[in-house]
């Protein structure tokens, strides 16, 4: 029996080459199947529907999602409450701005820019631990523990404690993605036990802060009285879990398929190597060709919506594939080709709209000094897989690994 579109990008056999399907998808903008979710992957309406009030964000929004699958399981109360990430406004509005105060402009304008020197450091360092230049293991060796270095750093949260926060964001990364034949009840008691140990670790760390506060983001967070008032408990907690696993699940893809990608296009490697300003380009191309957020599910219609002569109607369930409308032919031109000299590349890779990627400004520098650092001082590098093994995760689509050798690391 021939799978269904949906299953099909679900289906990790997919996973290396998912480009194929999208194309198949953005033949029907609006795709739609036995009730299930309203699956939209041209440029265009994709961008409209990002920045369109009647589409809800909010987890806690009831949707028609019988046959989703990638619908969230009922949260027990117990559970931490969804971040600002999941809100609609204007809950949504005053976390995110409570959010930003310590972390963005206008009140922390130098705070992503002025860690440039600390983020060369952290990255030169995890170059020169590589050890056997013969076979590295470039998530695990670098893509990984660079951006969850810098996400500690930046909240104050012990390094040591890595190990412990990993399992469970790798948990709820894939209760974003669940396998289509697994139990969802069992995987909604999954995700809701890694959320409650997470919140009672973070819920320690708060009562630390707030005796004794540093520098850091979650004691500024924590002591905060600015002029939407202070957060509440649970309010801090769900935003300091979605700022610890946010903060690092994405750049870990972002840079591992940007290795990827180059390795692939070796002129492009030899050119930043010999320019490393290059690398800012580099990045937002990756962005559209090889984006680390591939669709945005679990939507929901707040009332009946005309999109590209579909009436969507009020109460459905919506996927905003992403990565789909990053390759659209009607936006692009040709979609399927790596080129960092593009000028017009107003792409989908951070989304659009009130929920754009909040620690943007920090993931571009950070996946900009990592391919630069990689390019510079690793030398010949080539891949030892293609395609490499990659994560089950759809959404957060990158490799789990990344097999690479090179002839030596330059100093």
């Amino acid at each position: 029996m021939t799978q269904s579109l949906l299953h099909q990008i679900l289906d990790y056999a997919n996973r290396a080459n998912p480009y194929p399907i999208y194309e198949q998808l953005r033949k029907t903008p609006v795709h739609h199947e036995d009730g299930g979710p309203y699956v939209i992957s041209t440029y265009h309406e994709i961008r409209s529907l990002l920045h369109d009030p009647r589409i809800s964000s909010d987890a806690r929004n009831p949707a028609s999602t019988a046959h989703d699958p990638l619908a969230e399981p009922a949260r027990e109360e117990s559970a931490l409450p969804p971040g600002f990430l999941r809100l609609d406004p204007p809950e949504h509005d005053r976390l995110r701005r409570m959010t930003n105060r310590p972390f963005g402009p206008p009140h922390s304008p130098y705070r992503v820019d002025g860690m440039r020197g600390e983020l060369h450091d952290i990255v030169s360092g995890l170059v020169d631990g590589i050890g056997d230049p013969g076979r590295i293991d470039l998530v695990e060796q670098f893509s990984y523990p660079f951006p969850v270095t810098v996400i500690c750093r930046l909240l104050g949260v012990p390094r040591e404690d890595e190990a412990r926060f990993h399992t469970w964001a790798d948990t709820l990364a894939a209760s974003l993605d669940p396998d289509p034949d697994a139990d969802p009840t069992e995987r909604g008691k999954g995700a809701h036990d890694a959320r409650m140990q997470l919140g009672m670790y973070l819920a320690g760390l708060i009562e630390e802060r707030r005796k004794k506060p540093g520098e850091d983001m979650l004691s500024q967070l924590a002591t905060a009285k600015g002029e939407d008032g202070a957060m509440t408990t649970m309010e801090l907690l769900s935003t300091a879990a979605l700022l610890l696993i946010a903060g690092h699940e994405t750049t870990v893809n972002l840079i591992t398929n940007g290795m990827l990608t180059l390795l692939r296009h070796p002129d492009v490697l030899q050119r930043l190597r010999s320019d490393p300003q290059l690398a800012v380009p580099i990045v937002e191309e990756l962005l559209r060709f090889e984006p680390p957020v591939q669709l945005v599910p679990q939507r929901t219609t707040l009332a009946d919506i005309e999109v590209h002569d579909v009436t969507i109607p009020k109460g459905a369930s919506l996927w905003l594939v992403l990565a789909a409308g990053n390759r659209d032919p009607q936006r692009f031109e040709d979609p399927d080709r790596f080129d960092p000299d593009r000028r017009d590349i107003q792409h989908l890779g951070l989304g659009s709209g009130i929920h754009s990627c909040f620690g943007a400004p920090l993931a571009r520098l950070e996946a900009q000094l990592a391919l630069s650092e990689l390019a510079r001082r690793l030398e010949n590098p080539r891949l030892l897989e293609d395609p490499p093994p990659y994560r089950q995760n759809a959404v957060l689509r990158g490799p789990r690994h990344l097999p690479i050798s090179c002839e030596g690391i330059r100093p």
